[in-house]
Formats: structure tokens, C-alpha cells, sequence
């Protein structure tokens, strides 16, 4: 095989510094033609940016502000829009230079090129060097003033008991809707929450009515009006009203509504509260939704709540064999919680209970229940007594004595876990306190219990029995978010008197000291139930962040 040589390479002198060179139009060396043509002449190599320390945002040029981490393609976009010139050159390539954290400078180096003559490209690489400067954006700025809000969403429920808004705040907190609030202030019977703009408010508002049943209506107040532009600042006000049925509630449907849904048993209780709530009858286990738009229609309240439950100690259950879900239909005997416990000695044949000359304390209940899947003879469940009950209800008053029950039970309970004071294991979030209270974070309630005075020590129970509540109801507590706590160590089981101490520690009665000594030794004896839902470790999640919330232990003191 014959060798070609390739063509001859022709090099010409450079015309200032005479150096060996492929010819150009120019006729220099790249070193020459640096020296000669700058091309990052208007381009400065100082400039600034601008960040908020409240947002932590950047401001992006011309007005919005953008949440961007340290070395990101965002930050290095607002850099490069805070450059005069770029438009002129071809940008090839751009990334930081590490620099100290704290030194309130960014490094960014720059490829750009540039045609300096015909057919002459001429690329260069050089680094300019951003000023951080700390300020307010107009968001901050607003909130560092006092009633600048926007918008606000009044959330109101008209019941005794604050256990909803404890459960609302738990979902707001797991799903991030707080994010955009400014503040939350406690009222009476409610919460408020203001925004710094309207399409937050109506976020929230949206949030509402997909977790609990809700009636929800707006209105605008004008401000100002500018004649010229047209233009005019509002203030946006929404009401949002909660359905006043909780959980557990024993509920009277009016008689014509009940025929309307399946025709069920006016006499019914509130086994679930989401969008819509639903109503369980416990002689047929025969439930009904009822949605928001169909409760607002014909609105009832409840004739008991939670706080009206009696202790019931069951004698004997017999499954009669309708299941429906995890609902299991039973009768059940039952009697008050405490009806065996004599007050003679074991000869007195006066001790021996009689039930059918006894008293209502001493008396045996027959009753049809839906748990007969988890009662066991011995229990201790809860649940309404209607033989003395005296309810300021028409529709109550209008049914038949035959189609009301003495008793109606409404969920088990574990009295000997409560009577001893164990230490939790979890704790919950809280949203942190308003601009205005002790610093923007704080290890209280939350926005639930805030306002103290006579209504303090009814929102520490109402908060106990919601704990208690997330304990005892897996499926509730699949809705929230528990998180480890640390530190913690647990109380002698055999302890039986109630001390405060332990930031965790459960609220219990304090038990009288009057007591002999023998009765106090059989509550320590008592063993603690079997099937108790303790919250498990794989059920917890890891520490949070505590400087952004407030923590509000698992804890009822």
C-alpha cells in the first residue's frame, strides 16, 4: 500500500508577537487576539442578590420571589438574569465555585463566545462574584405588620367540646395545608385562619370540605378603589360551619328524613366523621351517609355526646350470627360498672345482688349491641343509659317506648390500662404559635387552648380524650401523624396513685386517699387488658423538626 501524505498545513507569522500560527482573518494568536478584543466588555463581574432570612426565598427579577437551595439551577438562573450584557455573547456553560456558607458571596463561573472578527470566534471563561444582600420580601414585610391579612377563613362547629378542631389541626399539619397561613388565632367556638391571598384562603376552604362535612359561604369588604385604573383592594371573609356530630354521638334522625334513608331506625350513633358522616343502628346494623348538602337541607343535632357515656361491665355475650363489615350483631347482658362490688361481708346474704328487686345501679341490662366481634364477658365497654334519660328533643319524645332500648353500647373500654399511669411513647405536632405570642414557635397546645382562663381545664380533658381516642382507634390512628418521643421512661406499673410529672405523662384521676388499703391493693392487682391497641413503634415516625413547630406532647396535663 502506497503512503499519501496529507496536504501541507500553511502557518503564517502573528502579526504583533511573530508567533507560528494557522492563517485567520485577523492574522494573531488567541493570545494576540485576548489581548486585543475583551469579549466580556459589559458584562459585570460584581453584582448582587437579594434574599429574604423569614422566606428564605430569592427575589427573581422584576418582583417575584422564589424559594431556591443553595448551589440549584433556580439560584443559578436568578444569577444569571441579574446580568447586563449576556444577551450579546453566547453563553456555553455556567456553575458555582464553592464558597464558605456564611460568607454571604456567591462565585459563578461563566464560558461565553463571542465573534470578534469575520469568522473569528473567540470563547472565554471568567468568574463574577454576587453580593447577598438580606431583606424583606413584601410578603414578610406584611406579615411583620399587624392586620395586613387578605382573606380569612372562619372555621366554626357549635359543640361543648374542642376534640374536633384537635383532629382538624392534626390533618391540616399531616397534608402541609399551614403552610401558607399567617396566623391562627382561637374563638369560642372555632378557629381562625388568615392568609396573605385570596387563593390561599379558598385552598383551605377546599381542604375543609374534602375531611369533615361543611357549609361554607364568602363575602368581600372593599378597601379602596382607584377611579383612574379601575382597579379596587378587598378583604375576602369565608365561613365555614362544621356539622355539630362528632364520633360516638347518639344521634335522633327527624322520623321523615330516617324513612327517606332506607327507612332506618331514627335512633342511631355516629360511627364516622370524614366528608360525609355515617350512622349506625345497633339492634339491625343498618347504616346511612349522610353528605353535607343532604344534613344542611334538614339539620338535627345530637341528643348525647362522648361526655354523657356510662361504664357498663358486661355479663354475657351471645352473637346472633348478622355480620355486616366489622360490625357483628349480639345480646348482650350487661350491668353498671361497679354493681358487683360488695359493700358487706361474704356471709351477709343482704350483699348478694338481686336483680330483680334491685335498684337501677344494681340492675341487669339486656341489651342488642354491634360489638359482639371484640366484647368478651368481663369488659368494660361505654354507652348511653336511656332508662332515666330526659332529652329536650321532639322527635324523641315521638318514638314508641318499645322502639327504645334501656341501653346502648357504643365502644369498649379499658379502665385498668387507665388506672395506671404509663408514660406515652409519641407525641403530636401542634402548629406553631401567631407572630405575636411569645415567639413564632412554642411548645403549648397549639392554636387549640390558647385563649386559658375557665375553658383551660375543659380543653385539657377534651385533648386527654382524644389521645385516648387515637389510641384506642387504629383506623383514626392511621389518619394522623405520631412521631417518637424521645427521653422518655415509664412509670412503675404498680404505681397506683396519680403524679405529675413526666412531659408525656397520661391524665388520671386522682384517686382518693380515703381509700383503705386493701381496695388500693386490688387496682394495683388489676391486670391490664389483653387486647389493648397500644400504639406500636413501626406505627411511629421520627423526630420533626422543632424549630418550624410547635411540639404538643402526648400528654393531658
Amino acid at each position: 500500500m502506497e503512503f499519501v501524505p496529507g496536504p501541507a498545513v500553511h502557518r503564517v507569522l502573528c502579526a504583533d508577537c511573530g508567533t507560528p500560527i494557522v492563517p485567520n482573518s485577523a492574522n494573531l494568536c488567541v493570545a494576540c487576539l485576548r489581548n486585543t478584543v475583551d469579549i466580556t466588555e459589559g458584562i459585570p463581574k460584581q453584582s448582587s442578590v437579594s434574599f429574604c432570612r423569614n422566606c428564605e426565598r430569592f427575589l427573581s427579577p422584576p418582583q417575584s420571589w422564589t424559594l431556591a437551595r443553595p448551589e440549584s439551577q433556580e439560584l443559578l438562573a436568578i444569577c444569571l438574569k441579574r446580568l447586563k450584557g449576556l444577551n450579546k455573547v453566547r453563553l456555553t456553560e455556567a456553575h458555582f465555585i464553592w464558597t464558605e456558607p456564611h460568607s454571604k458571596r456567591l462565585r459563578v463561573s461563566l464560558t461565553i463566545q463571542k465573534e470578534v472578527l469575520t469568522s473569528t470566534i473567540l470563547e472565554q471563561i471568567f468568574e463574577i462574584e454576587y453580593l447577598v444582600q438580606h431583606g424583606q420580601c413584601p410578603d414578610c414585610t406584611k406579615l411583620a405588620a399587624k392586620n395586613t391579612w387578605k382573606a380569612l377563613v372562619q372555621v366554626r362547629q357549635k359543640v361543648s367540646h374542642k376534640r374536633t378542631f384537635l383532629y382538624l389541626e392534626q390533618l391540616i399539619l399531616k397534608h402541609g395545608t399551614q403552610k401558607d397561613t399567617i396566623s391562627v388565632k382561637e374563638v369560642r367556638d372555632g378557629l381562625d385562619f388568615f392568609y396573605s391571598q385570596r387563593s390561599h384562603a379558598i385552598k383551605m376552604v377546599e381542604f375543609l370540605a374534602g375531611v369533615v362535612p361543611v357549609r361554607s359561604k364568602g363575602s368581600e369588604q372593599l378597601l379602596s378603589t382607584d377611579t383612574h385604573s379601575g382597579t379596587a383592594n378587598y378583604k375576602f371573609t369565608y365561613s365555614v360551619e362544621i356539622v355539630p356530630i362528632c364520633k360516638d354521638d347518639l344521634v335522633c334522625i327527624p322520623p321523615k328524613q330516617a324513612r327517606q334513608l332506607s327507612n332506618i331506625s331514627p335512633l342511631t350513633i355516629c360511627t364516622r366523621v370524614g366528608n360525609s358522616f355515617q350512622l349506625l343502628d345497633p339492634a339491625t346494623l343498618q347504616t346511612c351517609e349522610i353528605s353535607a348538602q343532604v344534613y344542611w337541607r334538614a339539620p338535627f343535632v345530637s341528643l348525647a355526646t362522648v361526655t354523657d357515656l356510662v361504664e357498663f361491665t358486661i355479663l354475657d355475650v351471645e352473637p346472633s350470627g348478622t355480620v355486616r363489615g366489622k360490625w357483628v350483631s349480639a345480646d348482650a347482658q350487661v350491668a353498671m360498672s361497679g354493681a358487683f362490688k360488695s359493700h358487706g361481708s361474704y356471709g351477709d346474704q343482704d350483699a348478694i345482688m338481686d336483680h330483680e328487686s334491685s335498684t337501677v345501679s344494681t340492675q341487669i341490662f339486656h341489651t342488642r349491641t354491634h360489638l359482639g366481634a371484640i366484647l368478651q364477658p368481663g369488659d368494660t365497654a361505654l354507652g348511653y343509659h336511656l332508662s332515666n334519660a330526659n332529652f329536650n328533643s321532639d322527635d324523641f319524645s315521638s318514638l314508641p317506648s318499645s322502639r327504645i332500648p334501656d341501653i346502648i353500647l357504643v365502644k369498649k373500654t379499658y379502665p385498668n390500662r387507665r388506672k395506671k399511669n404509663k408514660t406515652r411513647n409519641w407525641k403530636l405536632r401542634s402548629i406553631a404559635k401567631e407572630a405575636g405570642e411569645e415567639g413564632e414557635t412554642g411548645a403549648g397546645r397549639g392554636v387549640v387552648g390558647r385563649m386559658g382562663g375557665r375553658d383551660q381545664k375543659k380543653v385539657e380533658e377534651d385533648y386527654e380524650l382524644f389521645l385516648q381516642d387515637l389510641e384506642e382507634d387504629p383506623e383514626l390512628r392511621g389518619t394522623v401523624n405520631l412521631y417518637a418521643a424521645k427521653d422518655t421512661k415509664m412509670r412503675d406499673a404498680t404505681d397506683g396513685t396519680r403524679k405529675k410529672g413526666g412531659q408525656y405523662g397520661m391524665d388520671v384521676d386522682e384517686m382518693d386517699t380515703s381509700h383503705s388499703t386493701a381496695a388500693n391493693g386490688d387496682e394495683q392487682d388489676a391486670e391490664e387488658e389483653a387486647d389493648f391497641p397500644a400504639v406500636k413503634l413501626e406505627e411511629l415516625l421520627e423526630e420533626f423538626d422543632e424549630m418550624t413547630l410547635g411540639d404538643s406532647e402526648g400528654t393531658g396535663t
